[in-house]
C-alpha cells in the first residue's frame, strides 16, 4: 500500500507550485518553439526549392534563427528556473530534516544509523536541478506532435502512434524491472559508506588493534555485493538506453522510407518526408532525456520514498506551553526505559523523588542500568512506560530547547564539537554570555588550565575535540554542563579520565549546584565522586535496589540480604525503609 505523502512535503510541494507553473509554461512555449526546424524544412522543400525564390529562402532562415534563439533563451531560464525550484525546496526542508537527522539515533536505535536524510534531500535538490525533471514536462506533448504528424498524413500518424507505444511500454518495463536493483544498489552503497565511516572515526583502535586488513576485507566484500549491484542496474538501463535509441533511430528511418512511398504515389510533398521525421523525433525526445537520467530519477524517487515515510513517523512538534523555571523536585514514577528502537526495556519499575539542593549518587554493577536511567532523566531516551517530571510537569511537556537551559549532562562519551573552547561551553549560544562562561570554567575547575592555552578560551578543539586532552576534554564538558546554572545537573562517569586536581575540581563543582539549590546526579565507580554526596540510588539488573541516605544505603548493603525481595515502588529521598 502506498504510504501518504506527509503534510510537510505536501506544503513544500504547494509553496513551490508558482515556480513549477513557470516551468510547464516554459515547457509549452519551448514544445511550440521546436516546431521550428520541422516547418522551416516543410516550407524549404515546398515552397523554396519549386519556386526557386532566395529571398522567400532568406525571410524563412531569419525567422528560424529568431525563434531558434527564442528557444535557447526559454531553455536557459527554465533550467535555472528548477535550479531556483530545487533550492526552495531544500530550504523548506532541511531544517525539519536536519531536526530528523539529530533525533534519528535516540528515537531509531541501530535502524537509524542506515537512514540518511540529509543525504537524501541533496539527492533530490540535485535531481531537480538537473535536466531530468525537464523530461517530465516534456512527455505530456508526445499526443501533440503525433498529432501534428498525423495531419501530415493518416499513415505517417499511424507509424509515429505504434512507434511511440512501443518506446514508452518497453520504458515502463524495464523501469519495473530494474526497480529492485536500483533498491539493493542504494542500500549496499550506504552499507558500504557505512563501514568507511567507521573505519574513519575508529582509526586510532584499528592501527593499535591491528584490525586493518580484516576490515579491508570487510570492506571488499561489501564493495563486491555493492559491485554488483550497480551493475545490474547499469545493465538495465543501459540495455533500455540501447533498446530505445535503436527502436527510435529505426522508426525515424521508418518515417522517412513511408514518406518517400507517400511521395511517389502523389499522396504527400517532398517536405512531409523530413518534416515528419523531424516531429517524431521531437516527440521521443522526452523519452531520451527519462532514460539519459535513469539513475538520478531512481535516486530521487528512492529518496522522497524515505523522506515521506521519516517526516510521517517524525511528526513536528507542536508549540508548547512556557513553563517557569524548575526550582523544587526531580521525581520518577514506575519507569521503564530501553534502547531506541528496542521492544524490550533495560531498566523497569524504577521510582524516586529528589528534592533541590540534594546530590544524588548512582553505583552499581556494570550493565546494571545506570546510564540507561540518567539518559532517561535528561529526556535524550523516551521511557517505554513511567515519566520523569521535573517540579511535576513531565519532560515531554518542556520544549527541548527550553528544556536544555535547565539540565546539563555530561555523559560517558564526550563530544566536543569543532569550534572554540568557549563556544562548546556556551552550548553554542548565539549569544553567549561571557561572564556565565567564566563561571562555568570556574565551577569546573578548567579556568586555569584554558588560559594557559595559546589562544584560551578562542583555542579551537578541532573535530569531537581531539586538540585536548581525555582529561581535558572531560573538564570543559563538565563546564559545558554547568553553563547557565541549570537546575538538574547529571553526569555519568565524570572522574573517568580526572587525577586528583580533577577529582578536587568535580567536588567543587557538585557543591556548587547544591549551594544554588540544583540537584546534581552523579554515577560513578571511583569513590571519589561519591564522597560528597547525601543521597545514594543503587541499580542491580535494571532495578532500583536501595534509595536513601548516603551512609542508611550504605550500610543496609553491609547487612545479610533479605530472604524475599520487596518491591520498590515510587520513594522519597529522607524516607526510611523498614
Amino acid at each position: 500500500m502506498k504510504e501518504a505523502a506527509s503534510a510537510e512535503l505536501r506544503d513544500a510541494l504547494k509553496r513551490c507550485k508558482t515556480g513549477f507553473f513557470g516551468v510547464g509554461l516554459f515547457s509549452a512555449m519551448l514544445n511550440l518553439l521546436a516546431l521550428t526546424g520541422s516547418l522551416y524544412m516543410l516550407q524549404v522543400y515546398d515552397r523554396v526549392i519549386p519556386s526557386h525564390s532566395v529571398p522567400t529562402l532568406v525571410g524563412l532562415t531569419l525567422v528560424m534563427l529568431l525563434l531558434f534563439t527564442a528557444y535557447g533563451l526559454l531553455d536557459f531560464v527554465r533550467l535555472r528556473l528548477m535550479v531556483r525550484i530545487a533550492n526552495r525546496l531544500d530550504r523548506l526542508l532541511h531544517k525539519r530534516i536536519f531536526a530528523i537527522s539529530l533525533a534519528l539515533p535516540l528515537r531509531a536505535g541501530p535502524e537509524g544509523a542506515s537512514v540518511q536524510p540529509i543525504r537524501d534531500l541533496d539527492t533530490i535538490k540535485g535531481f531537480l536541478s538537473s535536466t531530468g525533471p525537464t523530461a517530465f514536462f516534456d512527455l505530456p506533448w508526445i499526443p501533440f506532435y503525433i498529432a501534428l504528424i498525423y495531419l501530415l498524413h493518416p499513415d505517417l500518424g499511424l507509424l509515429a502512434t505504434g512507434g511511440a507505444i512501443l518506446i514508452v511500454t518497453l520504458t515502463v518495463l524495464a523501469e519495473r524491472l530494474g526497480r529492485a536493483s536500483a533498491k539493493r544498489a542504494i542500500e549496499s552503497g550506504n552499507r558500504r559508506r557505512g563501514i568507511a565511516e567507521a573505519g574513519r572515526r575508529n582509526a586510532e583502535v584499528i592501527h593499535a588493534l591491528g584490525l586493518g586488513d580484516r576490515l579491508t576485507r570487510r570492506w571488499e566484500t561489501m564493495s563486491a555485493d555493492h559491485l554488483r549491484n550497480q551493475q545490474k542496474l547499469s545493465d538495465v538501463v543501459g540495455s533500455m538506453g540501447s533498446l530505445s535509441r535503436s527502436l527510435r533511430m529505426m522508426l525515424q528511418s521508418l518515417m522517412l522510407g513511408l514518406g518517400a512511398y507517400l511521395v511517389i504515389n502523389g499522396e504527400a510533398s517532398s517536405g512531409v518526408i523530413i518534416a515528419s521525421s523531424i516531429m517524431l523525433g521531437r516527440a521521443l525526445a522526452p523519452v531520451d532525456i527519462a532514460i539519459a537520467n535513469w539513475k538520478g530519477i531512481v535516486a530521487a524517487r528512492q529518496s522522497w520514498t524515505k523522506l515521506n515515510r521519516l517526516l510521517n513517523r517524525f511528526t513536528a512538534t507542536h508549540q508548547t506551553m512556557v513553563l517557569p523555571r524548575p526550582e523544587e523536585c526531580l521525581t520518577v514514577e514506575s519507569l521503564a526505559v530501553g534502547p531506541p528502537g528496542e521492544a524490550q526495556p533495560l531498566i523497569a519499575n524504577v521510582g524516586f523523588r529528589v528534592e533541590a539542593g540534594t546530590r544524588l549518587g548512582i553505583i552499581g554493577p556494570s550493565g546494571s542500568g545506570k546510564s540507561t536511567l540518567v539518559r532517561a532523566l535528561v529526556g535524550a531516551w523516551l521511557p517505554m512506560r513511567g515519566t520523569v517530571r521535573l517540579d511535576g510537569a513531565s519532560l515531554d511537556q518542556w520544549d527541548a530547547a527550553a528544556l536544555g537551559r535547565h539540565v546539563g549532562y555530561l555523559p560517558q562519551d564526550i563530544e566536543l564539537f569543532d569550534g572554540t573552547i568557549a563556544e562548546n561551553i556556551a552550548r553554542f549560544d548565539e549569544d553567549p554570555d561571557p561572564a556565565a562562561i567564566l563561571a562555568a570554567s570556574q565551577a569546573a575547575g578548567v579556568h586555569k588550565m584554558i588560559l594557559r592555552l595559546p589562544q584560551g578560551f578562542q583555542t579551537r578543539v578541532g573535530d569531537a575535540g581531539k586538540a585536548l586532552s581525555a582529561g581535558q576534554r572531560q573538564l570543559v564538558g563538565l563546564a559545558r554542563a554547568l553553563y547557565g546554572n541549570p537546575f538538574l545537573v547529571v553526569l555519568d562517569e565524570p572522574n573517568s579520565n580526572l587525577d586528583a586536581d580533577g577529582d578536587a575540581a568535580l567536588s567543587f563543582a557538585i557543591d556548587s549546584v547544591r549551594e544554588r539549590g540544583g540537584i546534581v546526579i552523579v554515577v560513578a565507580h571511583r569513590p571519589a565522586a561519591l564522597a560528597n554526596v547525601d543521597q545514594l540510588l543503587i541499580m542491580a539488573g535494571g532495578a532500583l535496589q536501595a534509595f536513601g541516605s548516603r551512609d542508611e544505603v550504605l550500610a543496609r548493603l553491609r547487612r545479610p540480604a533479605p530472604t524475599e525481595p520487596r518491591p520498590f515502588g515510587l520513594v522519597r529521598s529522607g524516607d526510611k525503609r523498614p
